[in-house]
């Protein structure tokens, strides 16, 4: 029960405009526009796309900008959006296949067809400040003379426009390889083609098919799936993973109205694909192949695409006939607390008024510390009584004058 606090409505006002003061920061400053997030922090808004549920990177920026830079707090925001936004349609599955790619790598196999295309990465630079970007913005900054890093970028930059204009193209799926000789576990469409669940409509329930699972895995915080598929990568689950195939690009995105009754393209999308290809399975009455793991994101996510495949193929332990006993193998515990807009809520409510909750605890404590200390005098007394009664020559303490 919460206790209403007089006032409050007042205080509350002025909080809200405390908090405009703080977002916006230095007046004498430019404002932060909602196209500078968009443009120039992609990797934010892709994360609070994938985590609210929502493809707009206009309403991510805008969340992104409201929350102060809170990515958690953006994607509450998107997600509470969403929920007021009508269901017209439903789209037709992802040909991935079909991808056009701005970056495609494989640790499995060395020569691929098209190539490996690196693309924009942070994997093969410096962990560096470079202070050459604190220049480009007028600020001051000891030591910000062009780095390597800078100048290597303006020497190559015709080469990088080269190769990034040949690598948009559709290139094949890696594992296709695998496929076609029968060594990775084949995912045929179950009979009837049936509609996967909606987790954004449907509450989780238990036992959850690999769709509901993919779903929030895809929703989930990625720290925390970061968190526990480095646990299986420690040895809390056999999994040895190998990333088959990492590819970011653009997707048609396809409906069918009723009234055409045949599929028609309604814009691309940017996401971030990754399979994994894990320890192999087998038995006396089938032959040995690889298992995998999957992985999906808007924008550009490597890290929370291969996370999430890290730990698709954990929770598939069941399936595959292995004993879940790691904490990443527990569905139960990973999907349920892995939901961070759930979790931050849960955690944050403890800032709501608790006083009548508190004050039934405190004075239950006092009552037992004052049983405790009556208890003790009692014990205190009757070793008194004891001590005089066998030796009655001596001379009395003074607990046994109090008793």
């Amino acid at each position: 029960m919460y206790v209403a606090v007089k006032g409050g409505e007042r205080a509350i006002e002025a909080s809200y405009l405390a908090l405009a003061r703080a977002r916006r920061g230095d007046t004498a400053l430019p404002e932060l526009s909602i196209a500078q997030i968009r443009e120039q922090m992609p990797l934010a808004v892709a994360r609070v796309m994938t985590e609210g549920s929502l493809y707009d990177r206009d309403l991510a920026a805008l969340a992104i900008k409201q929350a102060s830079g809170d990515l958690l707090e953006a994607v509450f925001l998107l997600r509470a959006y969403r929920t007021t936004l009508p269901r017209l349609l439903s789209t037709l599955p992802l040909d991935t296949s079909k991808m056009t790619i701005e970056r495609r790598i494989s640790s499995t196999f060395k020569d691929v067809p098209g190539g490996q295309v690196l693309g924009a990465t942070y994997d093969y630079t410096q962990r560096l400040l470079d202070f050459s970007l604190a220049a480009e913005s007028g600020l001051q900054v000891a030591d910000a003379a062009p780095t390597a890093a800078a100048r290597a970028q303006e020497n190559t930059q015709e080469n990088t426009q080269d190769s990034t204009q040949d690598s948009r193209r559709v290139m094949p799926r890696v594992l296709d390889f695998l496929n076609a000789e029968g060594l990775i576990q084949q995912e045929p469409v179950p009979p009837g083609d049936p509609a996967p669940g909606d987790l954004t409509r449907e509450p989780l329930a238990f036992p959850a098919q690999r769709d509901i699972r993919l779903q929030n895995l895809a929703r989930a915080d990625e720290g925390f799936v970061l968190a526990m598929a480095y646990s299986t990568q420690r040895g809390y689950a056999n999994t040895h993973p190998f990333a088959g195939e990492i590819r970011h690009g653009s997707v048609a995105v396809e409906v069918i109205p009723e009234e055409l009754g045949f599929a028609i393209e309604i814009g691309e999308i940017d996401i971030t694909e990754c399979q994994m290809v894990n320890q192999f399975s087998g038995s006396h009455t089938e032959a040995a192949c690889f298992t995998r793991g999957y992985g999906l994101t808007f924008g550009y996510n490597e890290r929370k695409a291969m996370a999430m495949g890290l730990m698709d193929r954990s929770l598939r332990c069941e399936e595959l006939g292995e004993e879940a006993s790691a904490p990443a193998q527990m569905a139960e515990f990973v999907l349920y607390h892995s939901d961070n807009v759930e979790a931050s809520g849960f955690l944050q409510h403890l800032k709501l008024p608790h006083y009548v909750d508190f004050q039934s605890e405190l004075n239950l404590v006092r009552a037992l510390r004052r049983q405790t200390a009556q208890a003790a005098d009692v014990a205190t007394a009757a070793n008194a009584i004891a001590a005089e009664e066998q030796f009655p020559d001596a001379p009395a303490s003074d607990a046994q004058k109090a008793a």
